[in-house]
């Protein structure tokens, strides 16, 4: 797959993830808005209901209390005055309640309408009684509703407010209002007159601690006079908890998506890394098929030139052969343990041989291999071996190999200007550790450069010179394979002055 299209691949995904995780987060705000003035809306009309309810308990005690001291009024009612009889019949006067006056008269045989007479007296005694009582009882409960308001007009804020709303009464009716709307959370609250003094309160009331979006406040008796006002007031400890509670069921919804995030960019980090060391892996062939050429080449010419009878007679020329079958080798070698290399980064943990290994006796052999090649630059390489116990336990090839790579990229990075100095030493130090130190005197590193050159394929820059080839895998192994042995290694350098990487081992104790 084409580096274009991974990265667009890679933008579409980044998007399409970062939208919905927006989308997420402005679906949870407008629920937890919307939660917000719903629990606030709930709350003061609770506290509404509350306040109403106290007002109509007042009005109970007051009624309770001039139950028995009212009395009963009576009216005047309407009447029929009695019949007078007349040759033509009996008549009757009448007034009505509004103060019509009007007569009403019966024709007919004087005995039947004498019955009538009688029936007429009997029904309207029975209905005068009715309507009587009706009355009085109407008379009776209005003129105790009249003084109840009187009452509740010049007495009711003179009673004490712990009288008026009892703490365990506002804390019942508290209870079963917000339990109504649903909201079963614990809540505080006191009662304070008009100056803030607060009268009671509960137990964990602690207004200091209170925010403005959670303290809610009531009025009470709100037609008391200006100067008697007291107020309910309530918050709620554990709001947000409850808030956030009723969407906590988008929290695994947002971490899932988030987690698929993270996930999907390591992928593609992966990928590209997979992608750069695909690459790498193409070139290093390419270019070591090209390298492994040359020496066979080499090898093959002076081993033809070997069956000719008079190169045979000739030892200055045979030293010559034997001279360039050796450096050919030994480059074959060099390559070859690269590719090694290589190979140590598809494993997960290297296969190592341990051995005892004496560090001053392998460090002076490579010093002695690698002289001609320092030599060769004009530089010179020192040992100072003061390590008065180097026994080490190690793999000798990868040890080796290490030590290769530091004197290697010493001359790689030597500078131009000055002869290459490099020291090669070894000492012991405190608890059973041996030091290995390679110094020299080359272009070194800034100090940004310090902090990659063990990741794989970092390469330091170099300027103008394109005569410094490589992976950036040379350091990376190195680093790797003194982890694998228990060691530590550390890089000391300054732009212009050298380089000295500083190895730590552990001696074998015996």
């Amino acid at each position: 797959m084409k580096k274009q299209t991974i990265w667009i691949l890679t933008i579409l995904m980044v998007a399409t993830f970062v939208g919905l995780l927006c989308i997420q987060i402005l679906y949870m705000k407008n629920m937890v808005q919307m939660r917000y003035e719903q629990f606030t809306q709930g709350v003061r009309q609770s506290l509404l209901n509350v306040a109403l309810r106290l007002e109509q308990d007042e009005t109970r005690y007051f009624l309770d209390e001039e139950f028995y001291r009212l009395a009963a009024t009576s009216v005047t009612t309407q009447r029929f005055s009695d019949g007078v009889s007349q040759d033509q019949g009996v008549k009757f006067s009448f007034t009505t309640p509004s103060g019509l006056e009007g007569d009403l008269t019966i024709k007919g045989d004087a005995q039947e309408i004498t019955k009538i007479k009688d029936a007429e007296k009997a029904a309207t005694q029975s209905y005068r009684r009715l309507q009587k009582a009706y009355r009085d009882q109407y008379l009776y409960q209005k003129g105790i509703i009249d003084d109840v308001i009187l009452n509740i007009i010049s007495r009711a804020s003179e009673r004490p407010i712990v009288e008026r709303a009892d703490s365990a009464i506002v804390k019942r009716y508290l209870t079963q209002e917000l339990d109504t709307i649903g909201i079963r959370v614990p809540f505080e609250y006191a009662v304070v007159n008009y100056l803030g003094t607060v009268q009671y309160k509960s137990p964990g009331y602690k207004p200091a601690a209170v925010a403005n979006d959670n303290l809610f406040v009531q009025t009470l008796f709100a037609n008391d006079p200006g100067g008697k006002y007291n107020y309910l007031k309530v918050y709620f400890p554990t709001k947000k908890d409850y808030i956030f509670s009723s969407i906590s069921f988008m929290v695994p919804s947002f971490a899932f998506t988030l987690i698929l995030l993270i996930i999907f960019v390591f992928t593609i980090i992966v990928a590209f890394r997979q992608k750069k060391l695909t690459e790498m892996k193409n070139d290093f062939i390419n270019n070591m098929t090209h390298e492994f050429k040359t020496p066979i080449s080499s090898i093959s010419l002076a081993a033809q030139m070997l069956n000719d009878p008079a190169v045979r007679k000739s030892p200055a020329m045979l030293q010559q052969i034997s001279t360039v079958i050796n450096d050919e080798t030994k480059r074959l070698r060099f390559q070859v343990e690269k590719v090694l290399q290589m190979s140590m980064f598809e494993r997960q943990k290297a296969t190592l041989k341990i051995v005892d290994l004496d560090a001053n006796l392998a460090i002076f052999n490579i010093v002695n291999t690698f002289k001609l090649k320092v030599e060769k630059y004009g530089g010179k390489i020192t040992a100072r071996l003061d390590a008065m116990d180097a026994i080490v336990n190690v793999d000798e090839m990868h040890f080796t190999n290490v030590i290769f790579n530091l004197l290697d990229n010493a001359v790689k990075y030597r500078r131009e200007d000055v002869p290459l100095n490099l020291i090669v030493s070894s000492r012991d130090i405190s608890d059973e550790r041996l030091e290995i130190c390679i110094e020299d005197n080359g272009i070194g590193m800034r100090r940004d450069d310090l902090k990659k050159i063990f990741d794989k394929f970092y390469r330091v820059s170099t300027g103008n010179r394109h005569d410094v080839k490589g992976f950036g895998l040379g350091l990376a192994y190195v680093k790797k394979m003194i982890s694998e042995l228990g060691g530590e290694i550390s890089v000391e350098s300054e732009l212009n002055v050298g380089t000295k990487f500083i190895i730590i081992l552990p001696l074998t104790k015996n």
